[in-house]
């Protein structure tokens, strides 16, 4: 396991990239399984949920569009936790104290944002109802995410000890702790849901509340690892968690908040073309979960290779190794873009293939879906070396503490001309589905390459400039 020194290694170029590369993978194994982890969990949720009918499903689908937007803003400060604390190792290895403020001052900016999002979140139904949702649906999601309330707190909490962890180069613990959860939310799901166990069957509400206890128990769970095991307890992150650090709780919001946005303007997008295609009929919404389920399956890689490139720049940068920052960047990137290139290429082989297995077979019902989910697999396959550079390199960045650019290149890359170009073409030119995801595509290359494009100024050595 790559320790928390960073460390530089002379002599064969070959060797030190060689390096360089399983650093990077070593990293991002443990990352990757634990989204795919995260996935399992929602997966769950929306089995056991299914059980009840198409309403539960809604409601809780509208719940969670709620809940993901209060999440991903709390997700900023979270996550800068992990570039912070890499800089401070790759400068000083042994600035215990300095770690410890980081974390602290991590939960303390976790739990002032939540005090905000937990009022939107009470205010789900409303919200719904203000953006023309069907009244049944939206009462139906504002019972799901009451209990989330208590839940987001929790989540983010989580994601503060996961990425104190992520800096150490030690990625496997909160793996563990999250795939323990994916048993136990199954569990609170079947009792809270159904009426097992003794417990009341408390249905669309009783989904909320098992997500709640899984956020807990993944806390408490990764809360007693950080407590005992000897590579986390010696920063002692808990003690006098009261006490306030200023400058560090500063930083923490300065870097976060664009991280959440960024996020954020991306989700929307997305989420934007979801109601788009909505537009366009059953078939046209089918299609696009296929392609969107496709596309967030191969995310996974990239987006787990970005959060380890965030921590070797990171440990870099701190050490004041210019050609460690640019070493670290490049591997990533062409790690993700060779990675995105072969699931370009399975795309373009078993695009029929893939479609076809989202349902029953030859029906001849779902024709219309399979076709067009065939044909908008063609556009996942051509951006897939885009989203993967794009999502790497914001992480990259995201290593140097360089956050509130990559967040401008995200609001204009996915609004000022992505979204605008799937609206023009799916609606004023006639394409429909088909013009909703070239647009998709298109604000995806536009984020990669200004994204990519940023790293290179940035980690430029003083004489190239």
């Amino acid at each position: 396991m790559v320790g928390t020194v960073y460390k530089t290694r002379r002599g064969c170029a070959v060797a030190i990239w060689a390096d360089e590369i399983r650093a990077l993978l070593t990293l991002a194994g443990p990352l990757v399984a634990t989204q795919l982890a995260q996935i399992a969990m929602m997966t769950t949720d929306v089995v056991m949920l299914g059980r009840l009918g198409k309403e539960a499903l809604a409601g809780s689908a509208l719940g969670l569009t709620i809940f993901y937007f209060a999440w991903q803003i709390g997700m900023g400060p979270a996550v800068a936790v992990s570039p912070m604390i890499a800089q401070i190792l790759g400068k000083n290895p042994r600035d215990t104290a300095a770690v410890r403020a980081v974390v602290r001052m991590g939960f303390w900016a976790v739990l002032l944002v939540c005090l905000p999002l937990c009022l939107v979140l009470f205010w789900t139904e409303p919200l719904l109802l203000f953006f023309a949702q069907q009244p049944g649906l939206a009462q139906a999601a504002g019972r799901f995410v009451l209990p989330l309330c208590l839940g987001l707190p929790l989540s983010l909490g989580y994601q503060v000890l996961r990425n104190f962890a992520t800096a150490l180069s030690r990625p496997k613990a909160p793996l563990w702790v999250m795939a323990a959860a994916i048993p136990m939310n199954a569990l609170f799901d079947y009792a809270l849901i159904f009426g097992h166990f003794g417990f009341p069957r408390l249905g669309l509400i009783g989904s909320g509340i098992a997500s709640t206890c899984s956020f807990g128990f993944s806390f408490l769970a990764m809360t007693a690892v950080v407590l005992i095991a000897p590579e986390f307890r010696r920063f002692r992150v808990f003690r006098r968690l009261h006490r306030p650090h200023m400058g560090t709780f500063t930083e923490l919001v300065r870097l976060g908040i664009p991280i959440g946005l960024t996020m954020v303007f991306e989700t929307m997008l997305f989420n934007a073309a979801t109601l788009l295609m909505g537009t366009f009929g059953t078939a046209a919404v089918a299609a696009h979960q296929i392609a969107m389920n496709v596309s967030t399956l191969t995310f996974m890689v990239p987006l787990g290779v970005g959060m380890a490139a965030t921590v070797r720049v990171g440990l870099a940068a701190g050490a004041g190794d210019r050609k460690g920052v640019r070493r670290a960047g490049y591997a990533a990137l062409g790690l993700s873009a060779a990675f995105m290139s072969l699931c370009a290429l399975a795309i373009v082989l078993l695009h029929g293939t893939i479609a076809r297995l989202y349902f029953s077979a030859g029906s001849a019902a779902n024709a219309d879906a399979v076709a067009l989910a065939s044909t908008l697999l063609l556009v996942v396959a051509a951006y897939q070396v885009f989203d993967g550079l794009q999502v790497t390199t914001a992480l990259v960045l995201r290593g140097l503490k360089d956050t509130r650019m990559p967040m401008w290149i995200a609001a204009v890359s996915y609004w000022l001309f992505g979204f605008p170009t799937s609206f023009g073409l799916s609606v004023w030119a006639g394409m429909r589905g088909l013009g909703v995801w070239l647009g998709l595509a298109f604000a995806l290359f536009l984020a990669a390459t200004s994204l990519s494009g940023r790293f290179y100024l940035l980690s430029r050595d003083r004489q190239e400039r």
